[in-house]
Formats: structure tokens, C-alpha cells, sequence
């Protein structure tokens, strides 16, 4: 049943990070050809949002080395396609395959920015700079991911303010739009909302932030709820709830795209999904896998056609 409530954006976007963030942690490599069917039935799902691959180094990201081979297969998708891109010779192999969409990644703590990037935040934020002001020059969309924006593994809680400064300096670098993920899964819906006020406070504009959520403490669906809320209506998700972060032991998996779709269509959210078909890509990419989908929308919907 359809049962709308006050205060919410008649449309979601949703961001499918699936295909990239979700395969990069896989134990397995997944074929390239079985990547591209991948991304194709996403966009057939009615998904307009699909991060196809990552140019990071196959030395870091070894699921993800066929960057090359894959985005050529998907590149004629009439769907937006971004890429992360880590540094400037990752955009250089992001743009010679024709990429207009690249995301960086960058750290709201120190101790994460040097396990992740080894660096320091403004080291990092540095390196950014002239990726940035090439893509821009370009005509790229350029997203950023800001990671820990709620907790860290090694330092805990992160300071509201310190969030608020990593994410204006890359506003302020070029940034179209800002990821703001909460990478362990500790957020609460009070949390998000405080971050969210102070970057008003700070200028950022609510259109440009998006949000990506862990489920690791069962809060991603209620954490995105008060982000739309509070005016967000760009959301990361998963399909099948598949990933986590490498980098990050604690991090579990991110939200399913099924079970916020579930969510989002009950509200009477417009996300462009077909539901049905979003459930059977994950079925089938689960069965490649060789595990079941953590979703439990995908469980519940597969379980009544079977």
C-alpha cells in the first residue's frame, strides 16, 4: 500500500554503486563480461545512475583491474556512468575511454586517509586539486565520496565540524556533488540530521550532498529517511546489498537498492525502478556469486515467486 508522508521529495535518484563498490569487495574476481550484463540489466531496472568501474591501481583494487576492457562494453548505456578515478593517471585512463563522470575519494579522518589513500586529509585534498581542475576544464562531472563522516575504527566518533571542513574544501575545489558515507555503519538518524544543519550553515547545498549508508547496526533505511527529510533526494545503494569497504574490517554491507526502493515506493517516491526486474538482476548475480543476496527484500520477493 501506498502511504505518502509529509516532508519528503516527490523523487528519489538513486546512485547504484553495485558494480563498483559492491564488486571491488568480493573475495573472487567477477568475469568482465559478467560485470558488463551486470550494469546492463541495472539500467534496464530503470536505474539512471550506474558507477560502472574504479581506474584505481589493480595492485589496490585486483576485482576491479578490467577497467578497461569493461567500460568500453557499457559505455553506449543511455544512463550516467561515473568512474572513480584516485589520482590524475587514473583520470587519464578514465578519460581516454571517453568517461564524463569521475568520482574522487577522499577521508574525513586522518587515520582513514592514510589507511586508505596514505596520506593525510589535506595531502589528499592537495592530490585532488589538479584532478579536479583538469575534469572541470573538461566538462566532467566530478563527485566526491567523503568517507568516516559519522565514525571511524580507529578514532570513533567524528566531530561534526571536522566533516563539515573536508566537505566544503572540496565544494570549493570543484566537486559537483558530495557522497557522504558513513563507512562503518554507526550512524543514527539524529546524527545525520546535525551534519546535514551544518552544512547548511556552511553554504553546501542540500542538492549537491547525497548520502551512503552501511547497514552494519540495521539503521541505513532510518538514517535515509531523515536525510530525505532534511531535503536530500540523491541516496547510494547497493543492488543486493553487496559491498562493504576493504579498507575498513568493520564495514559491512551497503544499503540494498531493493530494500530502499521498497521503502521509497511505499512513500510514494518516484525512483524509475522496476522493483521486479531490480530483484532478478540480484537473483542472478547472487547465483554468479555462489551465495544468497543479503537483501531482505530480494529474499522476501524471490522467496514468494519461487
Amino acid at each position: 500500500m501506498v502511504v505518502p508522508a509529509r516532508g519528503l521529495p516527490a523523487r528519489v535518484r538513486i546512485h547504484e554503486v553495485g558494480a563498483r563498490d559492491g564488486l571491488q569487495n568480493e573475495k573472487v574476481s567477477v568475469p568482465t563480461e559478467v560485470k558488463a550484463e551486470f550494469v546492463r540489466r541495472l539500467a534496464d531496472a530503470g536505474l539512471t545512475t550506474v558507477e560502472a568501474t574504479s581506474f584505481v591501481h589493480p595492485k589496490w583494487v585486483p576485482q576491479l583491474a578490467d577497467a578497461e576492457q569493461l567500460y568500453p562494453l557499457v559505455a553506449d548505456l543511455p544512463v550516467a556512468l561515473p568512474v572513480l578515478v584516485p589520482n590524475e593517471r587514473g583520470l587519464d585512463r578514465a578519460l581516454a575511454l571517453g568517461a564524463t563522470r569521475v568520482a574522487v575519494f577522499a577521508s574525513a579522518t586522518e587515520s582513514f586517509a592514510k589507511a586508505n589513500l596514505n596520506r593525510t586529509v589535506d595531502e589528499a585534498l592537495a592530490m585532488f586539486e589538479p584532478v579536479l581542475a583538469r575534469a572541470k576544464a573538461q566538462g566532467v562531472h566530478v563527485r566526491g565520496y567523503l568517507s568516516m563522516c559519522f565514525g571511524d575504527p580507529w578514532e570513533g566518533a567524528v566531530p561534526v565540524a571536522q566533516v563539515v571542513r573536508v566537505c566544503r574544501a572540496l565544494l570549493d575545489l570543484g566537486c559537483d556533488e558530495l557522497s557522504l558515507g558513513d563507512t562503518i555503519g554507526v550512524a543514527t538518524p539524529g546524527h545525520v540530521v546535525a551534519l546535514l544543519d551544518a552544512l547548511a550553515e556552511a553554504n553546501a547545498p542540500v542538492e549537491a550532498l547525497g548520502v551512503h549508508f552501511h547497514d552494519t547496526y540495521g539503521q541505513a533505511l532510518a538514517n535515509t529517511l531523515a536525510a530525505l527529510q532534511q531535503g536530500v533526494t540523491t541516496v547510494d545503494a547497493s543492488a543486493g546489498g553487496l559491498g562493504g569497504c576493504p579498507y575498513a574490517k568493520s564495514a559491512t554491507g551497503n544499503l540494498a537498492t531493493e530494500d530502499l526502493v521498497w521503502m521509497l515506493h511505499g512513500l510514494g517516491i518516484d525512483t524509475g525502478v522496476d522493483l521486479g526486474r531490480l530483484v532478478a538482476t540480484s537473483v542472478w548475480m547472487a547465483d554468479h556469486l555462489g551465495r544468497p543476496s543479503p537483501s531482505r527484500t530480494v529474499r522476501a520477493l524471490s522467496h514468494k515467486e519461487q
